[in-house]
């Protein structure tokens, strides 16, 4: 594990607060960068969800086959639940999805989220 500086990579795994839904307060849970690094430069990041695999299924969700390079300790999925955090939230990096999860991902965005040939 290592300490962000301020700028992580694509496909990094790392450690965010994540607020409840039910109370007040965070608690660190895991989230795949998204957005490359050039857009992480300018101050935020762009991170999906990682959750572990007991919960319902939702669409695009992918299970991560490469724990140890992804820095999990337990079964978990990348699951599409996008949002857009501040560089200075990101606690820290833990790891980096594989070749093969994080191109899987990347087809799951795609299938849900197209945008080839799409004139945007």
């Amino acid at each position: 594990m290592k300490k962000l500086s301020t700028t992580c990579n694509q496909w990094d795994v790392v450690i965010v607060p994540f607020p409840f839904s039910t109370h007040p307060g965070t608690k660190r849970r895991p989230a795949l960068a998204l957005s490359n690094r050039d857009f992480n430069r300018r101050g935020h990041t762009v991170l999906a969800m990682i959750t572990t695999s007991g919960h319902h299924a939702w669409p695009g969700d992918v299970v991560i086959r490469d724990m140890k390079s992804a820095g999990l300790r337990v079964p978990c999925i990348v699951r599409l639940k996008l949002f857009t955090l501040d560089n200075r939230l990101l606690l820290k990096t833990i790891g980096n999805l594989s070749k093969d999860d994080s191109g899987q991902v990347g087809r799951e965005i795609q299938n849900y989220l197209p945008t080839a040939g799409r004139g945007v």
